[in-house]
C-alpha cells in the first residue's frame, strides 16, 4: 500500500487544531419545532399534489423527520468509520498519520454526539426500531479491507452525499431553523477536511490497482450508491407515520416516485457522480 500523502495529513491536522466541541458550539435552547428543519424543496413529497393538500403543521413535522433521518444515517456512517479507524491506531504507523486519524475521530464522534443532542433537545418521538442501515452499504462499511480502494470509495461516497446537501441546506438560511442552520455549517467545516483525506487514500488505492480491477469497482460502487443515496433522500415509511401522515408505505412510494424530489437529488449528485467519473469510475444511479 503506498504511503498516504503526508503534508496533506499534516495540513489538515493544523486546521483541526482549533476544536469547535459541537456540544459548546450550537445554541441548543434555541432548538425547537417551530419552524422548517429543511428547505421545502428538498422534502420528498414537495412537488406532488397530495403535498400541497398538507397543513401547514404536517409539512413542518415532515421537515423535522426527514432532517431526522438525515443525522440516523450521519449516526450509522460515522460509527462504521469510528469503529474501522480505531482499530488502525498502531504504534507502527507514521505519526503524523497517527495524529490525524486522532483528529478526525475526536470531529466524528463530536457529530455523533451532536446529532444524539439535536434529536433529544428536539422532543420528538423516535423508536428505537424506527431506522435501518441498507445492508450491503452497512457490510461493507464494517468489513471492506480498512486500507483498501473499496472501504475507501464508501468512505468517499458516505461523506461526499452529505456534504452536498448539507452545503444546499446551508445555502438557503432564511429557509431554515438556525439552529439547523448551525448543525450543517459546523458538519461542513469538519467534512471538508474529512473528504480531502478520504480522498486521497481513495486516490493512492486507485494507483495500485490495474485498469480490469478498477473497472471491477464500479458494480459495488453503484450498489453502494444506490443504497445510499435512497436511505439518506428516502426516509422510512415509519418516518411519515410519526410526521402524522397515515399508511406511511404509501406515502413512501409516493416519494419514491416524485419527479420533483428525483430532479433535486440528481443536482445534489451531480458534482459526486462528476468526482467518482474522474477516477475512471463510472457511476449510475
Amino acid at each position: 500500500m503506498r504511503s498516504p500523502d503526508l503534508a496533506l495529513l499534516r495540513q489538515l491536522s493544523a486546521n483541526s487544531e482549533i476544536y469547535r466541541d459541537p456540544l459548546a458550539h450550537i445554541d441548543w435552547h434555541a432548538l425547537d419545532c417551530s419552524g422548517f428543519w429543511l428547505p421545502e424543496p428538498a422534502l420528498s413529497l414537495y412537488g406532488l399534489a397530495e403535498y400541497a393538500t398538507l397543513s401547514a403543521d404536517v409539512k413542518r413535522r415532515l421537515s423535522h423527520y426527514e432532517f431526522v433521518n438525515v443525522m440516523c444515517c450521519g449516526l450509522w456512517l460515522e460509527r462504521a468509520f469510528l469503529q474501522r479507524v480505531s482499530r488502525r491506531l498502531d504504534a507502527q504507523l507514521p505519526r503524523v498519520e497517527y495524529e490525524f486519524f486522532l483528529h478526525e475521530l475526536r470531529e466524528e464522534a463530536g457529530h455523533s454526539l451532536m446529532f444524539l443532542k439535536a434529536i433529544r433537545a428536539s422532543g420528538l418521538a423516535l423508536p428505537e426500531d424506527a431506522w435501518q442501515a441498507p445492508r450491503l452499504a452497512n457490510w461493507l462499511a464494517r468489513h471492506a479491507l480498512a486500507a483498501g480502494a473499496a472501504f475507501w470509495l464508501a468512505m468517499v461516497i458516505g461523506e461526499d452525499v452529505p456534504d452536498k446537501f448539507n452545503r444546499y441546506v446551508r445555502s438557503e438560511p432564511a429557509a431554515v431553523h438556525p439552529t439547523i442552520a448551525q448543525i450543517c455549517t459546523l458538519h461542513v467545516i469538519d467534512e471538508a477536511r474529512h473528504i480531502a483525506a478520504a480522498r486521497s487514500r481513495l486516490e493512492a488505492a486507485l494507483r495500485q490497482r490495474p485498469g480490469w480491477r478498477r473497472a471491477a469497482l464500479t458494480p459495488v460502487m453503484n450498489l453502494l450508491l444506490r443504497q445510499i443515496v435512497e436511505v439518506f433522500y428516502l426516509p422510512p415509511a415509519r418516518f411519515y407515520e410519526l410526521a402524522g401522515l397515515t399508511h406511511g408505505r404509501w406515502w413512501r412510494a409516493m416519494a419514491a416516485n416524485n419527479a420533483t424530489h428525483r430532479h433535486f437529488v440528481a443536482q445534489q449528485l451531480a458534482p459526486t457522480l462528476r468526482m467518482l467519473e474522474g477516477y475512471g469510475l463510472k457511476p449510475k444511479l
